[in-house]
């Protein structure tokens, strides 16, 4: 764990390394300013520590949230390239290497867009279940663990609103990121103890 927390601190990533999703949240949470644009990138983790509702019921952020349920499919794209402009984008990482490198891929693209440029801070909550031995490791495993469970999730959600499932392994995860290193302070990685997220 600390290797691979120094050499993601060498890639100009900062660390803090937390015990449990209580502390994640606490940590999170200071980030949060009031008056911030904040953008949001699809995180299980996000929820699961908290911070999402924590997010969307603050009242003094400016919020990009393209789930707001039911606004139109134009609205939610608008919503999308709002968070590349915000303060802060908060989401997660598919995948972190120990070598201290990022991997990730998403369906329409605004989240790993964000984490390499936009945004003028990036804040990821990763559980310890996303750290692999290198680059090749992590692109297999959103093939054979993050996009499954995305794909079943988003699918269960759509049916739930009585939509049409349409998520598939050729819509979900068409887009890919490897991000060796980033401006030293740009992105924080909060990570968690626990097992997060897909």
């Amino acid at each position: 764990m600390q290797n691979t927390i120094s050499n993601l601190e060498k890639h100009g990533f900062e660390v803090i390394q937390v015990p449990n999703k209580t502390e994640a949240l606490k940590i999170a949470k200071s980030f949060i300013k009031d008056g911030q644009k904040v953008g949001l990138g699809g995180s299980v983790s996000v929820s699961e520590i908290g911070l999402l509702d924590y997010i969307l019921n603050h009242k003094n952020l400016n919020v990009s949230n393209q789930y707001e349920p039911g606004i139109s499919m134009e609205e939610n794209t608008k919503r999308r390239r709002e968070g590349m402009m915000s303060d802060i984008f908060v989401s997660s990482s598919n995948a972190i290497t120990k070598n201290g490198e990022l991997v990730n891929a998403d369906g329409s693209g605004n989240r790993v867009a964000a984490q390499i440029f936009g945004p003028k801070k990036v804040l990821l909550i990763v559980g310890i279940n996303k750290i692999v031995d290198d680059v090749k490791a992590g692109f297999a495993r959103i093939t054979n663990i993050a996009a499954p469970k995305n794909i079943e999730r988003i699918n269960n959600t759509a049916i739930k609103y009585g939509k049409e499932p349409k998520h598939n392994m050729s819509n979900i995860g068409n887009k890919f990121a490897y991000i060796d290193a980033d401006v030293p302070g740009r992105t924080t990685i909060i990570l968690v103890n626990e097992n997060l997220g897909y």
